[in-house]
């Protein structure tokens, strides 16, 4: 498959990233990643070792769409946890009493 990442084309195949990717460590996952094989990657790790540039020259999204098309598993961000409502000492000392928490 023929693809443009960092404005360069490649043309990129499954068995070619299982390939470039087989041996390499994966770095700690903290954004977006793509499974290769049974393997979790940050998808600039990737994008680095596939195309051989600095990860600055690139964005994720384009690697994204390179690695979605060729059949991998990719993962976005994960979700923000809902934050919970913070009490201040007052209100838990008049929940604490029975009396209704005002906001």
């Amino acid at each position: 498959m023929r693809c443009v990442i960092a404005r360069f084309p490649f043309d990129l195949t499954k068995s070619g990233v299982l390939e470039s990717m087989k041996g390499v460590k994966p770095e700690q996952v903290i954004g977006e990643s793509v499974i290769i094989g049974r393997r979790t990657y940050p998808v600039k790790q990737v994008g680095q070792v596939i195309t051989r540039q600095d990860r600055r020259d690139f964005s994720v999204g384009e690697v994204l769409r390179a690695m979605t098309q060729l059949g991998f598993t990719c993962r976005g961000l994960p979700r923000a946890a809902v934050p919970t409502r913070v009490l201040s000492p007052l209100q838990k000392a008049a929940a604490m009493l029975g009396h209704p928490v005002t906001v």
